[in-house]
C-alpha cells in the first residue's frame, strides 16, 4: 500500500497525472476535492517570486536587446548587404581593369610624334595587402631593404583597401631591379611586378614639340570626382598640358576588365568572363614634324647669335587653319614628366627666369608694334575714314598741346598714302586715322577696337590646346572702369600704332596674317586635322570656323600694301626668295630702359597663300634686324621642300 494513499482523505479520486491543479495539492496521480476539506481550500500560493519591477526591467531589456539586434540585422543586410557580399566574392572573384592602350599622334606627313613606350613597374592590389600589423610589418621590412618607400604604399593600401585592381606604386625599374623585386615579394600576393606602358615622345630634334604635345600626370586632389565615379584609378595618368589634356577622352580609350577566380593568396586560378579595351584615338596634326624643327633650329640660332634667349614662330595654312609649326623658346623636354621628375629638378625649371615650361606661342602676350597697322588700315578703309587715295603729310611727327608724338625717321616720310604707310610703317598716318588730328576726322577707340576684334584681337583664337591668352584691346570704358582715369588722345594714338596698353599673342598675329592672306576670310587655327580610332578609321576632325569679317576688296587694298613692305619698305631682305611674300615688320615698346621686342608677320605665296607666319623675339630690337632675317631663313627653306 502507498504509504502517501494513507495520508489522503477517504474521497480521494486517482487520477494519472493531470497537472491542471499545479499549485494545489495534487499527490502522485490523486486529486483532492477542496470543499471536501475546507483547510486545504485555503492553502498558501506557491507562485512565482519576483519582485514586478524586477520582471519588468527584464523584459525591457530584452526588448531592447531584440531591437538593436533587429537594426543591426536591418542594417548589415539591407543597406551594407552589396558592400559586404562584394567584400565577401573579393576574397574569391576579382574584376581587374584592363588598360586601354592610349592614342598615338602623327604630323601630317605620318611622322610619329608620341608612341607607348614599355615599362616595367612595381603595383599594388591594396585589397590583398596584409592588415594585420605582424604581417604587414613583414611587407614594409622587405620594402624598407629594397629601397623603396613604404609610407605612400601603405597611404595607397589604406585608402583603396577593398579595390582589387593593380596600382602602380614605383615606375621605371631596370632589368635588375624587377627580377630582385619579384623574388623578394613572390609570396606576397599583393605586391608584383608589371609590364605597363609610358609616353615616348620624339622631340630630340625639336623641343619645342614639347608645349603643343604636352605630358601627363598622375591624378591629383583636383581630380579626385573622377576616381570617386571611377573614370580612373587612384594611380591613374592624364593629360596635364598641350594636347595630351585636350584630347584627354579620345586619346585615352576605353578600359577592359576581366573577371578571375583566385586563390586565398590572391592568385588567379581562371578568368570567368572578360571584357576586352578599346584602344584610345589617334590624332593626325597638320603640323610638319621636319617645318617645325627647322623653324626651332633657326630661332634657336639667331637668338643665341644676338644674346637673345626668348622668342617664337608660328606658321598657319591660311586656307584651312592647320598650324604647320608652333615654336616657343625656350623649351623643356616631356620625357622627364613621362618617366618621373624629381622635386629639384622640377623646381629649377619652374625657378629658370626664361620659364622655359611658359608656352609663348599662344600664352605670351606682347604689344603688337606696327603690325597691328594692316587691322587699323582695313579699319579705316571699311568705315570709309579713307580711301586708297587719301594722302597724310608726314613730317616727323605731330604736336597736341604740350605732347609730342614722333614718327621713327626725322624729317618724316613725306606724303603718304596707305600702300606707303604700311610698307614703311609712317606713324603720322595711322596718328591721322586712328585719332584725327585737326580736321580729320579718325576712327576713335571705339571703331578701332571693333575692327580689332573682328581679326581676333582681344580674344582667344581657339587652337586646341589649354592655357592660351586672350591679350587686351582697350578702350575709354576699360580705362574709366579700370583705372580711375579719362581716356586722352595720347591713348588713341598710341592704340593706333599697337602701343599703350595693347597686347596680342604670336598666334593671334599668324591668325592675322593668315585673314589678309585670305582676302578677310577669318580662319579659326587648330593643330589637329584628323583622327583615326582603333579600327583605322580616318575621321576629318578640321572644323575651322571660318568667316569672311572684311570685305574681299579692303583686304585686296592691304595685301597689296603688305606686298610693297617688301618690294619697298622694311621687309625688302625677303625680296630675293624665290615666291612671292608679303609681310608687316614691327618694333614694340614696352618697357622704359630695355630694348623692344622685334616682330614680323607676313603671308606667301603672295598670289595664292599658303604660308601665314609670325615670328617675335623678345628685346630683339627693330623687327627688321632680327624677325625678319629669321622669316627669311624659314620661308627660303619652305620654298626648297614640297610642303603644301
Amino acid at each position: 500500500m502507498d504509504p502517501f494513499a494513507a495520508q489522503l482523505p477517504h474521497d480521494a479520486k486517482p487520477i494519472h497525472r493531470d497537472k491542471r491543479n499545479l499549485f494545489g495539492a495534487t499527490r502522485r496521480g490523486y486529486e483532492i476535492d477542496d470543499q471536501s476539506d475546507p483547510t486545504l481550500s485555503h492553502a498558501p500560493y506557491l507562485g512565482v517570486s519576483v519582485r514586478s519591477i524586477i520582471f519588468f526591467a527584464f523584459s525591457l531589456f530584452l526588448g531592447v536587446l531584440f531591437v538593436v539586434f533587429t537594426i543591426r540585422s536591418a542594417n548589415l543586410q539591407i543597406f551594407q548587404g552589396n558592400a559586404y557580399h562584394a567584400l565577401a566574392e573579393g576574397n574569391r572573384i576579382r574584376i581587374e581593369k584592363i588598360p586601354a592602350s592610349r592614342g598615338l599622334i602623327f604630323d601630317r606627313t605620318g611622322a610619329l610624334l608620341v608612341l607607348n613606350a614599355p615599362y616595367l613597374v612595381l603595383a599594388l592590389r591594396p585589397i590583398d595587402f596584409p592588415r594585420d600589423k605582424k604581417t604587414q610589418t613583414q611587407v614594409i621590412d622587405r620594402l624598407h631593404e629594397s629601397d623603396i618607400d613604404y609610407v605612400p604604399i601603405l597611404d595607397i593600401a589604406d585608402k583603396n583597401k577593398y579595390r582589387a585592381d593593380w596600382i602602380t606604386v614605383k615606375e621605371n625599374l631596370t632589368h635588375e631591379e624587377a627580377v630582385a623585386l619579384a623574388v623578394r615579394f613572390k609570396d606576397v600576393p599583393s605586391l608584383t611586378v608589371r609590364t605597363g606602358t609610358r609616353r615616348l615622345y620624339h622631340n630630340e630634334n625639336a623641343m619645342s614639340f614639347s608645349h603643343l604635345l604636352g605630358y601627363l600626370g598622375k591624378i591629383g586632389e583636383a581630380d579626385a570626382p573622377m576616381v570617386e565615379n571611377e573614370t580612373y584609378g587612384p594611380a591613374d595618368y592624364l593629360g596635364k598640358s598641350g594636347l595630351e589634356a585636350s584630347y584627354e577622352t579620345a586619346l585615352r580609350g576605353v578600359a577592359g576588365k576581366k573577371q578571375i577566380e583566385v586563390d586565398a593568396l590572391g592568385r588567379e586560378k581562371d578568368v570567368i568572363a572578360r571584357e576586352d579595351p578599346h584602344a584610345g584615338t589617334d590624332l593626325i596634326l597638320g603640323l610638319d614634324k621636319e617645318l617645325q624643327e627647322k623653324s626651332e633650329a633657326v630661332l634657336a640660332a639667331y637668338l643665341k647669335s644676338s644674346g637673345k634667349k626668348r622668342g617664337a614662330v608660328v606658321i598657319i595654312d591660311p586656307r584651312s587653319g592647320e598650324i604647320r609649326s608652333l615654336v616657343s623658346l625656350p623649351a623643356f623636354d616631356n620625357n622627364h614628366f613621362s618617366v618621373g621628375m624629381g622635386t629639384e629638378e622640377y623646381q629649377t625649371l619652374l625657378n629658370d627666369p626664361d620659364h622655359p615650361l611658359f608656352p609663348r606661342a599662344t600664352s605670351g602676350t606682347y604689344p603688337s608694334g606696327s603690325t597691328i597697322k594692316p587691322v587699323i588700315a582695313s579699319a579705316a578703309l571699311g568705315e570709309g575714314v579713307i580711301t586708297p587715295h587719301t594722302t597724310v603729310l608726314s613730317t616727323g611727327g605731330i604736336s597736341v598741346g604740350q605732347w609730342f608724338f614722333p614718327d621713327w625717321k626725322a624729317g618724316g616720310h613725306g606724303p603718304t598714302d596707305v600702300f606707303r604707310a604700311i610698307a614703311e610703317s609712317v606713324n603720322t598716318f595711322f596718328y591721322y586715322i586712328g585719332g584725327g588730328y585737326g580736321t580729320f576726322q579718325g576712327l576713335g577707340p571705339e571703331r578701332m577696337a571693333v575692327w580689332a576684334h573682328r581679326f581676333g584681337l582681344g580674344e582667344k583664337t581657339g587652337i586646341d590646346i589649354p592655357g592660351e591668352q586672350a591679350g587686351f584691346i582697350p578702350t575709354p570704358a576699360w580705362k574709366r572702369a579700370a583705372r580711375g582715369e579719362p581716356w586722352y588722345i595720347g591713348d588713341t594714338y598710341h592704340t593706333a600704332i599697337g602701343q599703350g596698353d595693347v597686347l596680342v599673342t604670336p598666334i593671334q598675329m599668324a591668325v592675322v596674317a593668315a585673314t589678309v592672306a585670305s582676302g578677310g576670310m577669318h580662319i579659326t587655327p587648330h593643330l589637329v586635322s584628323a583622327t583615326r580610332d582603333s579600327r583605322g578609321v580616318v575621321t576629318d576632325t578640321a572644323d575651322a570656323r571660318r568667316d569672311q569679317v572684311i570685305d574681299r576688296s579692303i583686304e585686296d587694298i592691304v595685301r597689296t600694301a603688305m606686298r610693297k613692305t617688301v618690294t619697298e619698305g622694311s621687309a625688302r631682305q625677303l625680296g630675293s626668295l624665290p615666291f612671292a611674300v608679303a609681310g608687316k615688320t614691327g618694333t614694340a615698346e614696352w618697357h622704359t630702359g630695355k630694348s623692344p621686342h622685334a616682330w614680323f608677320i607676313g603671308f606667301a605665296p603672295f598670289e595664292s597663300p599658303r604660308f601665314a607666319i609670325a615670328v617675335i623675339v623678345e628685346e630683339g630690337g627693330e623687327g627688321s634686324s632680327l624677325a625678319v632675317p629669321i622669316a627669311k631663313e624659314i620661308l627660303t627653306w619652305i620654298s626648297q621642300h614640297e610642303i603644301e
